[in-house]
């Protein structure tokens, strides 16, 4: 099968469990080509881990969900050593953080402590417990979720944390002719005939991965990092990690267009959901909305090259 023919089929199947949302569907997309984690910041009750769980059925990836709380500790994520008295020896008994999706909802009603669980795993694929250290299988993907209403018993997500995840999205509500379908019952979440092989998936990363960047659009982007480190409104700008973060979004967004290199379209279309949530802004109380609104002024006024 082509990589169209696999991404027309991933389109439909995405789509399918998350009917009237094009460009939430497009950006987990964007997740699954480059391997990024993603964070999902919306309401409850619009489709975040229908998505989470369309994503792993679509290669057929195994998939845990992990309520997070208040009084979840890290060994609750990633397992705990249990002495087996018939050896007399400890064994690793592994946590739900093994898997290929993991759904992290409500990530931040947990505490610091717990939320630093998943660092390492988001960083390099694996976990260390009592000196020992244990890959995770792959592809691994972490699908995390905080409400931006309820703020009530929340630990705001550290900057560490923000900084591992590829892209920062919304879903939002269907429109209402979708929305009729659902309470119609003409909704059937993910039908869609013939998924993919998780082998796909790891050919698409590859593919994803090997899209090319010219000098010139490289340069773009940087422009646009380091004008975020020197811009009056903002305390805390885009890391190194976020540069790289931006180049592979870019070129998961030109894969979907079907073409072998990025150019700057790509790279504005992907600043905004890449960049925004990785911004400290010098008003402690800035909001989601106004770190996009700062990132979207950037790309305006940096020139992107012809």
């Amino acid at each position: 099968m082509s990589a169209d023919a696999s991404l027309d089929v991933l389109r439909r199947h995405l789509s399918a469990a998350l009917r009237g949302r094009p460009q939430a569907v497009e950006r987990a997309m964007i997740g699954l080509l480059t391997g990024g984690h993603l964070l999902i910041e919306d309401v409850p009750g619009v489709g975040k881990t229908t998505l989470a769980r369309a994503m792993a059925q679509a290669f057929a990836l195994s998939f845990r969900r992990i309520q997070f709380t208040s009084d979840l500790l890290p060994a609750d994520i990633l397992g705990v050593s249990v002495l087996d008295t018939a050896t007399n020896r400890f064994t690793f008994k592994q946590g739900p953080v093994f898997t290929n999706v993991l759904l992290a909802d409500e990530l931040n009603r947990a505490t610091p402590r717990t939320q630093s669980a998943l660092l390492e795993a988001m960083s390099e694929g694996q976990v260390s417990v009592d000196d020992e250290t244990h890959g995770l299988p792959q592809p691994f993907l972490v699908v995390a979720t905080q409400n931006p209403v309820e703020h009530h018993g929340t630990f705001p997500l550290p900057e560490s944390q923000l900084d591992r995840f590829l892209l920062r999205m919304e879903i939002g509500y269907p429109d209402a002719g979708d929305e009729r379908s659902l309470l119609l019952g003409e909704h059937l979440e993910g039908r869609v005939e013939g998924g993919l092989a998780r082998e796909e998936l790891l050919r698409l990363q590859q593919a994803t991965a090997a899209v090319h960047i010219d000098p010139s659009v490289a340069e773009y982007m940087l422009a646009l990092v380091r004008a975020t480190r020197d811009d009056p409104a903002i305390e805390l700008g885009v890391s190194t990690r976020g540069a790289l973060a931006l180049k592979r979004a870019a070129q998961g967004v030109a894969m979907l267009k079907g073409r072998d290199y990025v150019v700057p379209d790509d790279v504005q279309a992907a600043a905004e959901p890449v960049l925004a949530h990785r911004l400290m802004l010098r008003r402690a109380e800035g909001s989601a909305r106004e770190k996009s609104l700062v990132v979207r002024q950037l790309v305006e006024r940096i020139e992107a090259p012809l």
